[in-house]
C-alpha cells in the first residue's frame, strides 16, 4: 500500500465519525444587494462591546465542540443566498404554517451546534445591549470569528443588518447550490447573488475545514453522471478510501468525512492544492480545478496563502452584504427563532 493511501486511511479513520444529522477574487465588493448603510462601527455607541461579547461565546464553543467553527461559517452560507443575509434561516417552522428555511430539504444536515452558539452569542448580546443588536449581524461576525479561530484572516465587519420578517422552505432550492452541479451551473447561481466566478473559487475555500455527509458525495463513488462508475477524476486512493466507509447500500447515512483531509480543524489554503492532487471531496469543488475559467485562480491560491486570505476576506464582505435589510426594511429579533 502507497504511503499517499495510508495517510488516507489513517485520516479517515479518525475523521469518518458518526453525527446525528440532527443535531463554495474580487476586488470588487459592491455587489448585487450591497447597502452602504452597513458600517464597521454601526454599533460603536449602542452596543461597543458587541464583538468581544461574540467572541467570547464563539471561542468557548469552538473548545467545547471544534465541528461548530464549520458549522456556524456553512449556517452563514445558506442564510445569505436565501433571501438575503437577513438571519431567516435560524426562524424555527410554526405549526399551521409553511416550513420555514432551516427544515427544508437541503438545510437537513445544518449542525445543531451552529444554531445554538448563535442563539447562546444572541442571549448574552441581549443582556448587555437589550433590542439593539440582530441575529444577522450576530451570525455574520460568529461566522468571521470561527474563520479566523481556525486559523484564517480576521477581517473588520460591517454591520447594520436586519433580520428578516419571513422564512420560506420553498425558496431554498433555487437558491443553494448542490453537491453534483455543474460549474456552469454554479457561475450561474452566484451570478445571480451578484457573485463573480473569481468569488466562487475563493468562497469554496471555506471548505478547507468542515465534513460532507456521505450522500453529498456517494454519487461520484459509484454512478458518476448516471454513468454506473466513478467520477474518472477522482484519485484512486482517495475512491478506495471514501468506498470504505460510504458503501454503495447499507452504512449510516450520518457518516461523515473531510473536505480537507489533511488538515480539516484549520483553516489554510491546503484546500486547493488537494484540488490540484484530485483530492476533491464533491464533485463542486473538483469541478473548479476542471474548468479552463477557474483553474488558474485554484492554481494561484493553492501557492499564496496570503493572497487567498485577503481575497477571502473582500469575498466575505461582499457576500455578507447579498440582499441585507436595513432600517425598517426588517425587525431585531431578540429569539433568533421566532418572529417578533
Amino acid at each position: 500500500m502507497s504511503m499517499l493511501l495510508l495517510a488516507i486511511s489513517a485520516v479517515f479513520s479518525v475523521f469518518f465519525i458518526l453525527v446525528r444529522s440532527s443535531d463554495s477574487f474580487s476586488s470588487n465588493v459592491t455587489g448585487k444587494g450591497y447597502s452602504s448603510a452597513l458600517s464597521v462601527d454601526f454599533y460603536s455607541h449602542t452596543c461597543p462591546q458587541l464583538e468581544q461579547l461574540v467572541l467570547s461565546v464563539t471561542s468557548q464553543q469552538l473548545k467545547e465542540s471544534p465541528v461548530s467553527g464549520p458549522a456556524t461559517i456553512r449556517l452563514f452560507f445558506h442564510d445569505c443566498f436565501v433571501e438575503g443575509c437577513d438571519a431567516s434561516i435560524l426562524i424555527s417552522s410554526k405549526r399551521g404554517s409553511p416550513l420555514a428555511e432551516r427544515d427544508a430539504r437541503y438545510n437537513r444536515n445544518l449542525r445543531a451546534e451552529a444554531f445554538s452558539t448563535i442563539q447562546k452569542a444572541k442571549d448574552l448580546v441581549e443582556s448587555n445591549c437589550p433590542g439593539v443588536v440582530s441575529c444577522a449581524d450576530i451570525l455574520a461576525i460568529a461566522a468571521r470569528d470561527f474563520v479566523h479561530l481556525t486559523g484564517g484572516p480576521y477581517y473588520a465587519l460591517k454591520k447594520g443588518r436586519k433580520d428578516g420578517r419571513t422564512s420560506m422552505a420553498s425558496k431554498v432550492k433555487a437558491n443553494l447550490p448542490t453537491s453534483n452541479a455543474t460549474t456552469d451551473e454554479l457561475i450561474s447561481l452566484f451570478g445571480s447573488k451578484g457573485l463573480s466566478h473569481e468569488d466562487l473559487v475563493v468562497l469554496s475555500g471555506a471548505h478547507t475545514i468542515g465534513f460532507a455527509h456521505c450522500n453529498q458525495f456517494s454519487g461520484r463513488l459509484y454512478n458518476y453522471r448516471h454513468s454506473k462508475k466513478p467520477d474518472p477524476s477522482i484519485d484512486p486512493r482517495l475512491l478506495k478510501a471514501l468506498r470504505m466507509s460510504c458503501p454503495h447500500r447499507g452504512g449510516n447515512k450520518d457518516v461523515v468525512a473531510p473536505f480537507d483531509i489533511n488538515t480539516p480543524f484549520a483553516f489554510d489554503h491546503a484546500y486547493y492544492a488537494n484540488l490540484m492532487g484530485n483530492l476533491g471531496l464533491l464533485a463542486t469543488d473538483q469541478g473548479l480545478f476542471l474548468d479552463a475559467r477557474t483553474k488558474p485562480l485554484v492554481q494561484l491560491l493553492a501557492k499564496d496563502k496570503a493572497k487567498f486570505f485577503e481575497a477571502f476576506s473582500l469575498a466575505m464582505d461582499k457576500m455578507g452584504s447579498i440582499g441585507v435589510k436595513v432600517g425598517n426594511q426588517g425587525e431585531v429579533r431578540k429569539d433568533c427563532s421566532r418572529l417578533t
